[in-house]
């Protein structure tokens, strides 16, 4: 099995700044892709941002320019990096892995963790 710990989550105020961290552990036999979504209340889930294995990286339009995503493959840990945060930031984070074996691949996510951004 493969477990997700997110960290990092909490209360900040307009302009300020997050790091979430998200660790992989258990019996696989790579990572391909980690990544982050969000959900806030009322709305679906959407990606934030993901990484590759080969550092390819995609972000929302939305997060283009505040938000950074990177990983440690060593540490099988993701990290988003959220700069100038915003009240509509404000939702439940998930981290998202696909997880490979050779010929397949299963995607796991997260419990999540709360970002909230007061005005």
């Amino acid at each position: 099995q493969v477990q997700l710990v997110e960290s990092g989550g909490g209360l900040v105020q307009a302009g300020g700044s997050l790091r979430l961290s998200c660790a992989a552990s258990g019996t696989f036999f790579s990572i391909y892709a980690m990544g982050w979504y969000r959900q806030a209340p009322g709305k679906q889930r959407e990606l934030v941002a993901d990484i590759t294995s080969g550092d390819r990286t995609n972000y929302a339009d939305s997060v283009k320019g505040r938000f950074a995503i990177s990983r440690d493959s060593a540490k099988n840990t993701v990290y988003l990096q959220m700069n100038n945060l915003k009240p509509e930031d404000t939702a439940a984070y998930y981290c998202k892995i696909r997880a490979t074996w050779p010929g397949y691949g299963v995607d796991y996510w997260g419990k999540g963790t709360l970002v909230t951004v007061s005005s």
